[in-house]
């Protein structure tokens, strides 16, 4: 099995040691090894971008767009079997793998487009014979950080818009999904990148995240990841006055009133809490119901739940496959017992050593409270797995006022009929992102994604909106 190496500098590059890269949903299956990068090494991938960045950031737009749209081509030529490499490491179902493949392929098409469309304007001065032009250029270096929730996606939400204005950058994916991060890594380097302007560093966040912080050739940071790392992120990146754009946590509500079409309800709220097993910033953890609809929609809930097969992730006919590793599994149960000990009602929640087929992995039944009230953990804290709970209010207006009761603020969602609901829900929601009748998990490629509070710090991600952090904004003076 060869090793799989970083990209530092245009080269190809051992490690200090290996990562086993293994299949949440068959622990037996071994992917791959992967090159873990030192400090140093990290050192030297910074070095290589900085030194990368005057040309880069001079280049035509048409080589820019060049290269991202052949970055697109070939995600897309290669959907399924990225997808299937996506589901084996990380453990999302097969069909919701390729998607988000399909995904990766479309923000990198996208931003081969933006490169040709930089912007900018021509205003005439306040004094006669002064004109002005305000221009944006890229940033620097930018040191990005991603998760292991969505290991195509969300990195390509950032490399794509980095490269595209111009930028140069180093890349430290999550350490239990290398692979997928490997592979667009080569995929970039193959689409004819000068050498240095995209390094690839896989290892710990203690090694090579510290420096992407500390390093004053790093011009901002890109995170998106869990609460308390993004408070330190924005600590260290403040404290230098390096830009920064944080993604973090989401403890999200979904309305459901008396009104709403019963079936969608359901539907959603099955899909935003449970489905990519519930490893989602946006998932609804947290769904809210109004009285008159109330028992119904627990009994439709349960129902529904007891049909959705937990399986490999990679079978046909899989609706929810294994939490990502053993550490997560363990934290969902640890807030499973929370809730019980609580007070609250359980439905599902059982641990499963193996799949159907008898392979060991990290299986979790869907987890359903009920029964519960505001100040329990589970409505308070982020769980990210497949445990959602059920809080009952008389009406809309504490229906609102208990979706805004949280420190977070990334999405937001109701299902009604009632057009004046919806209106009012949507400018009353303290979120970045609100959905009508639909999950609160799932957005669009082209249009801003981010959220309020404790889950967002700084400019907005996708669409043209990520010109804002990967960019900064000239003024410029002239005499005719």
């Amino acid at each position: 099995m060869t090793m799989k190496q970083n990209l530092i500098g245009g080269q190809w590059t051992e490690g200090v040691r290996t990562y086993q890269n293994t299949n949440p949903s068959d622990t037996r299956d071994v992917i791959g090894d992967y090159a873990v990068a030192s400090r140093e090494q990290a050192l030297q991938a910074v070095a290589a971008a900085h030194a990368a960045f005057p040309a880069w950031s001079l280049s035509t737009p048409q080589q820019r767009f060049d290269i991202l749209d052949a970055v697109g081509n070939e995600i897309i030529a290669r959907k399924a079997e990225l997808g299937d490499l996506l589901a084996r490491e990380e453990g999302k179902t097969l069909p919701e793998a390729i998607g988000e493949v399909g995904r990766a392929a479309a923000i990198f098409k996208f931003f081969a487009g933006e490169a040709l469309r930089p912007g900018g304007e021509v205003l005439p001065s306040v004094r006669p014979g002064v004109g002005v032009e305000i221009t944006r250029e890229p940033l620097g270096v930018i040191g990005l950080i991603t998760p292991w929730n969505f290991p195509i996606a969300i990195p390509a939400w950032k490399i794509a818009p980095a490269l595209a204005y111009g930028n140069t950058v180093v890349f430290k994916p999550a350490e239990v999904v290398p692979g997928s991060a490997w592979a667009l890594a080569d995929i970039l380097h193959r689409a004819g990148l000068p050498a240095g302007v995209f390094n690839l560093v896989m290892g710990r966040g203690s090694e090579v995240g510290a420096v992407l912080l500390e390093d004053e050739r790093i011009a901002g940071v890109s995170f998106t990841g869990s609460v308390g790392t993004g408070q330190r992120v924005a600590a260290a990146c403040v404290g230098r006055g390096a830009k920064v754009q944080l993604e973090m946590g989401g403890k999200n509500p979904f309305v459901v009133l008396d009104d709403a079409d019963l079936n969608v309800a359901v539907g959603a709220a099955i899909n935003s809490g449970f489905f990519s097993t519930g490893q989602r910033c946006t998932a609804s953890s947290r769904v809210i119901v109004t009285e008159g609809i109330h028992d119904r929609f627990v009994a439709a809930m349960i129902e529904k739940m007891k049909t959705l097969k937990v399986d490999d992730a990679r079978k046909a006919g899989t609706d929810i496959g294994p939490v990502v590793d053993d550490r997560q599994l363990a934290q969902d149960l640890e807030y499973i017992a929370i809730g019980q000990k609580e007070g609250a009602k359980l439905h599902g929640g059982e641990a499963l050593a193996t799949n159907a087929d008898g392979a060991p992995g990290y299986y979790l039944r869907p987890a359903l409270f009920t029964e519960t009230t505001p100040e329990m953990r589970i409505n308070r804290e982020e769980i990210f797995g497949p445990v959602v709970s059920i809080q009952r209010v008389k009406g809309y207006d504490e229906a609102l006022a208990l979706a805004n009761d949280t420190p977070f603020g990334l999405a937001s969602g109701i299902a009604t009929t009632s057009l004046k609901y919806a209106t009012h829900f949507k400018r009353h929601a303290q979120a970045g992102m609100v959905m009508v009748n639909l999950p609160t998990a799932g957005v669009d490629y082209h249009v801003p994604f981010g959220g309020r509070k404790g889950s967002s710090y700084g400019p907005r991600e996708q669409g043209r909106y990520a010109a804002e952090f990967y960019t900064t904004v000239k003024t410029a003076y002239t005499q005719a």
